[in-house]
């Protein structure tokens, strides 16, 4: 069992009597920002996780789930403390891990294509916060090889590098960012992805993720991938469309992302190797508290998926209709 091989991975069968005692220690700058955009003050925190924990004791479906501290207050912050919501978001966060095992189980840092992946310098989260005390989370499309790897791989890499990130309590309360740099995307990365699974992938990240998604944006877009970008953009939540930007270059970016921040290739200070050999010191120290969430169990028998949805209606048929003309093309 991991919890024997670490005693600090937390207990997924712990009695109410053994439940952490939460001490906050976010620095002052993120408490002010807890109170201000998610009401979150001592009270309203301590009785928020003692409603959590009775609620996960008491469901007939969840029969292994982490119950520390850090873990709940993921949804709890996501959610802005309403209970109920945070309770339904924790449901479908287990629904999906199960669902699609390929996907959200076995984020090891030792898996040498995972490691291959990271290596490469595809996806790792920059350094230092930005003004607002947002984690942001870089990638590059060129950097990722469609003819080596799965999009399974690079699904289970996205899923292990946000892991690794998310009890990180300033994170939780100021939320994440994302940089994409989509030079270089080619007609096999995009075939690498089916229709119906890019939908899967959409509807679990938008209703399965704790995470305050707070801005996205999207530089060096190749013409090719104009359909790619319009198919997700249905896809996309019009709260989440509202913090979505489509920069033409790097310069573009710059003027909305300090550009100290970005990596010494995109001009700033840091080399990509650099930051993503100092990111796999914390890949590897959060290994087997990454892969003990794959204990974590929900009777899916008795778990409600129809939130996932089954059919197209909810995408505009021409944008289906150009998806699908790029898969066969």
């Amino acid at each position: 069992m991991l919890e024997a091989e670490n005693p600090s991975i937390p207990n997924l069968e712990t009695k109410p009597s053994e439940y952490d005692s939460y001490q906050c220690s976010l620095p002052s700058k993120f408490k002010d920002i807890a109170k201000e955009e998610l009401r979150e003050d001592e009270s309203v925190r301590t009785q928020a996780l003692a409603q959590f924990r009775e609620w996960i004791a008491k469901h007939p479906q969840i029969k292994k789930c982490r119950t520390d501290a850090p873990f709940l207050l993921r949804f709890l912050r996501t959610k802005k403390f309403s209970v109920p919501v945070a309770c339904e978001l924790l449901e479908k966060y287990l629904t999906v891990r199960q669902l699609f095992p390929q996907w959200f189980q076995k984020l090891d840092i030792n898996d040498p294509a995972i490691e291959e992946i990271i290596n490469s310098g595809y996806l790792f989260p920059l350094p230092e916060r930005d003004e607002q005390g947002r984690r942001l989370i870089f990638s590059c499309a060129s950097r990722f090889d469609p003819t080596k790897y799965t999009s399974a791989q690079m699904a289970r890499t996205h899923a292990m590098v946000v892991e690794s990130l998310l009890d990180e309590e300033e994170s939780q309360v100021a939320g994440y960012c994302y940089i994409t740099d989509e030079g270089g995307l080619t007609m096999n990365h995009i075939s690498l992805w089916s229709l119906a699974d890019l939908k899967r992938m959409s509807k679990c990240i938008q209703v399965s993720s704790p995470m305050r998604h707070k801005e996205t944006h999207f530089i060096n877009i190749p013409s090719i991938a104009n359909k790619v970008i319009e198919f997700a953009l249905s896809l996309t939540s019009e709260k989440l469309k509202k913090r979505m930007f489509l920069d033409k270059n790097v310069e573009e970016l710059k003027s909305r992302v300090n550009p100290d921040l970005l990596p010494q290739e995109y001009g700033g200070k840091i080399p990509i190797d650099n930051m993503v050999a100092k990111f796999k010191e914390t890949l590897r120290k959060n290994r087997a508290k990454t892969l003990a969430l794959d204990e974590m169990y929900i009777d899916l028998d008795g778990a409600s998926t129809n939130w996932l949805g089954n059919d197209d209606a909810d995408i505009e048929p021409g944008v289906i209709g150009s998806f699908r003309k790029l898969e066969v093309d």
